[in-house]
């Protein structure tokens, strides 16, 4: 059964680096977003913090939860190898472009300079480990280049800062 404690734990991390697809959920006065995730776009700082790289994309759900200190769940799960579930439960901070931290935090990952919308720092408290017996045993391939390519294609041809502000606060459900 379940078991949840305050912090990651190594084999915790170590089940993070492995996984090529997670989940944020996120929820501040709005909807409930729950999104997946792909890409080499986390990393772990340490027990009680980790930060995402967030390409820009259709909407940005996730920063309006953030800016409004709305909550946080991260979700990792095994589709290979022994099954498990990784919820990580959490708060998250928007790390300010221009600045010293973004700069520092941007090395921590493979990505072009300007091709990133967002990175979070999502600081953690707790975190629950299950069994996840019921996920799907399935293999991955690669990754999709479609997003990349896109953001790629619009910083090439100077669309791509205009189409991040654009898209900071996407639309609320109820107003489409």
């Amino acid at each position: 059964m379940g078991k949840q404690y305050k912090y990651l734990k190594e084999k915790d991390i170590e089940f993070i680096k492995e996984q090529k697809l997670f989940y944020i959920a996120s929820c501040s006065s709005k909807e409930v977003n729950l999104s997946p995730k792909g890409y080499d776009t986390i990393r772990v700082l340490d027990e009680k913090t980790i930060v995402f790289a967030n390409y820009p994309g259709s909407g940005n759900r996730t920063f309006r939860d953030a800016e409004a200190d709305g909550e946080f769940t991260l979700v990792f799960n095994a589709f290979e190898g022994p099954a498990q579930i990784l919820r990580i439960f959490c708060k998250a901070e928007i790390v300010k472009y221009p600045s010293k931290e973004f700069d520092e935090i941007h090395t921590l990952f493979n990505i072009k300079a300007g091709l990133i919308r967002d990175i979070f720092k999502f600081n953690i408290y707790a975190v629950e480990s299950s069994c996840g017996a019921s996920v799907p045993i399935m293999e991955y391939k690669e990754d999709r280049n479609a997003l990349i390519d896109w953001v790629e294609n619009m910083h090439k041809n100077n669309k791509l800062e205009d189409y991040k502000k654009k898209r900071h606060n996407p639309p609320n459900l109820t107003d489409l």
